[in-house]
């Protein structure tokens, strides 16, 4: 049992568990693929996120060369343009960096029936029961690292510790090719003299009220009296409290379901055309409803994001009167959210998303749907899936530049619930930096209700 001794949280009561959690994450996931497929640009900097060094977008992979010259994820193409500027740049080819995930999660799965895929290049495991088959976790953790090499040519850093969050700080600190060991009683000393940003789930807010404390490191935090941290984060501080010393909870399941889907493009240039912008949203509908067919799920909620050129971001979001997985009611949705916003408005960014999703098998015993309609789009959906998303597309769309969406989120790792509270999903709000939100094309799955929170 965990207990707090003069106003700290602390572990040391507890039988230290075994280290059977594993995050294994593969190293610069997208750069690395291109560089896998392409030998001349191996040893080069190789930038994933824009065919052109002057396109809108952000970067979404750096490869470890890039990397020195001071370019980030998320980063604009511009500014990775200038500090880097013998760069190679390069689309990103989401169907490949997809397939490639696919084998990875599949060696994965190899190991043990525990696997946890959180982004499209990552994924926790617990080995625990698995002693006999592949030796103890470190043993194992090794056998994974050969095999991601040996059968997709890709290297992969691995963190080993009794929990997730140890496992997933531990995998980040000697990448590109680490594997770190953290041993069980040793999680709160290994994580003591780390930066705060190290801590899973402290995000910038949260930083910002603990420095205000003098803290800078993740010991510093839990140095912090626990009443502290009720005062200022509320029912959240004895969470933070643990996770500063390595409890986390949290098992390793086989997947969380995805609660929310979204798909997001960003305009070359601000546009006001209303044509253009109908048209994008069909396309970003058409690709949130594939998603969701594909997922077995139907969406009660359809949402949209749109920014302009000041960046001013507006969210809004919309219950339909039915359950779907189809293109045309999340589309007709979708316009009739986006149609009163954009008003005067010169738009440089456009999202649609859904949440609150049902299982199709459970909606069908409530209502027939039309079943040619329904034929016709599985059809379709039959030949995308043999022959590419270009395959068959409306005719409508034929000359839309917004790419198909990717399986799950590809611009950042996934993180904890942030401590604190967000503002509500239907506020307006100003976007104080491009980063990420202003990627030039973004396709996320994630887990919240509200798809772009």
């Amino acid at each position: 049992m965990h207990r707090a001794h003069h106003g700290r949280v602390t572990s040391a009561d507890a039988k230290p568990a075994a280290a059977t959690i594993l995050h294994v994450d593969l190293d610069a996931f997208f750069a690395a693929v291109e560089q896998r497929d392409r030998p001349e640009l191996r040893g080069r900097p190789v930038i994933v996120g824009g065919g052109d060094r002057n396109a809108r977008g952000v970067v979404s992979a750096a490869s470890y060369e890039a990397r020195v010259f001071g370019v980030r994820s998320a980063m604009p193409l511009r500014t990775a343009g200038a500090l880097c500027p013998q760069g190679v740049f390069l689309p990103v080819d989401g169907a490949k960096y997809s397939a490639v995930s696919r084998q990875v999660m599949a060696i994965l799965r190899g190991f043990t029936p525990l696997v946890e895929p959180v982004s499209i290049d990552e994924a926790f495991l617990d080995m625990a029961g698995t002693e006999t088959l592949h030796g103890p976790a470190e043993e194992a953790a090794k056998a994974i690292k050969s095999a991601i090499r040996l059968e997709v040519a890709l290297s992969a850093s691995v963190g080993v510790a009794t929990t997730k969050l140890v496992a997933k700080v531990a995998s980040e600190l000697r990448k590109p090719d680490g594997l770190v060991i953290v041993q069980p009683g040793t999680e709160a000393a290994f994580l003591a003299p780390l930066p705060i940003e190290r801590l899973w789930g402290v995000g910038a807010r949260s930083r910002a009220v603990l420095s205000e404390y003098g803290v800078r490191t993740i010991g510093d935090l839990a140095a912090l009296p626990a009443d502290l941290l009720v005062r200022r984060f509320g029912n959240g501080g004895p969470q933070l409290a643990a996770r500063a010393v390595g409890i986390d909870p949290s098992p390793v399941g086989d997947g969380a379901a995805t609660k929310s889907v979204s798909h997001e493009h960003t305009f070359d240039v601000d546009t006001a055309d209303w044509e253009v912008i109908e048209r994008t949203l069909l396309a970003l509908s058409e690709g949130v409803a594939g998603r969701l067919r594909a997922s077995g799920v139907k969406a009660g909620t359809v949402a949209i994001r749109l920014r302009d050129s000041d960046f001013v971001t507006i969210s809004r979001q919309r219950t339909l009167k039915r359950p779907t997985d189809l293109t045309e009611p999340i589309w007709r949705m979708a316009v009739s959210l986006v149609r009163p916003e954009v008003r005067g408005m010169r738009v440089r960014l456009l999202g649609v998303g859904a949440s609150h999703l049902t299982d199709r098998e459970q909606l069908a015993l409530f209502g027939a749907e039309d079943g040619r309609q329904r034929r016709a789009v599985e059809a379709s959906d039959a030949i995308r899936e043999r022959f590419g998303t270009r395959a068959i597309t409306r005719a409508r769309l034929l000359d839309s530049s917004v790419a198909a969406p990717f399986e799950r989120d590809f611009q950042k790792a996934p993180d904890a619930p942030r401590i604190g509270s967000r503002p509500p999903a239907d506020r307006d709000t100003r976007a104080v930096t491009a980063r990420a939100q202003d990627a030039g094309i973004e396709a996320e799955a994630l887990d919240t209700e509200h798809p772009f929170d």
